[in-house]
């Protein structure tokens, strides 16, 4: 689990994970998503809590990076990697946003489809990222 392969996969997706998030919903997805809110009666921040997104994208790269190496088991490659991130990105953003669209509102259907692919999008470059990274690794 703490392995030289997930220990630098870590620090790769989690680079991605808070930079790449940044890009994807910071920048190219707020403008969108911000005219696609739900009914849910929320507050929005207008800056995260930089700490705790840290926490998150760091937790989120190594579950990633430890769940990649053990499903994948020595065999990495570009197409191992996307195909295991987009899996991912269609479990959370299809899966747990439509849930989410369900019982929270906090985005409208078409904001929770267009999140989807974001979560896709996301989850395919840190599959791909992963995959680089244990493919020149653990050999």
């Amino acid at each position: 689990m703490f392995s030289k392969s997930n220990i630098i996969s870590t620090i790769v997706t989690f680079i991605w994970a808070y930079l790449g998030g940044y890009l994807l919903w910071g920048v190219l997805g707020d403008p969108y998503l911000a005219d696609h809110l739900g009914t849910a009666n929320i507050t929005i921040k207008e800056m995260p809590d930089m700490m705790y997104l840290i926490i998150g994208c760091l937790i989120n790269a190594f579950a990633f990076s430890t769940i990649y190496s053990k499903l994948t088991g020595d065999a990495h490659g570009i197409s191992k990697g996307l195909d295991f991130g987009i899996w991912v990105g269609i479990l959370v953003g299809f899966g747990g946003g439509i849930i989410d669209y369900s019982t929270t509102g906090i985005l409208n259907l078409n904001g929770t489809l267009v999140n989807g692919v974001i979560f896709i999008v996301y989850f395919a470059v840190m599959g791909v990222l992963a995959s680089l990274v244990y493919g020149k690794t653990s050999k």
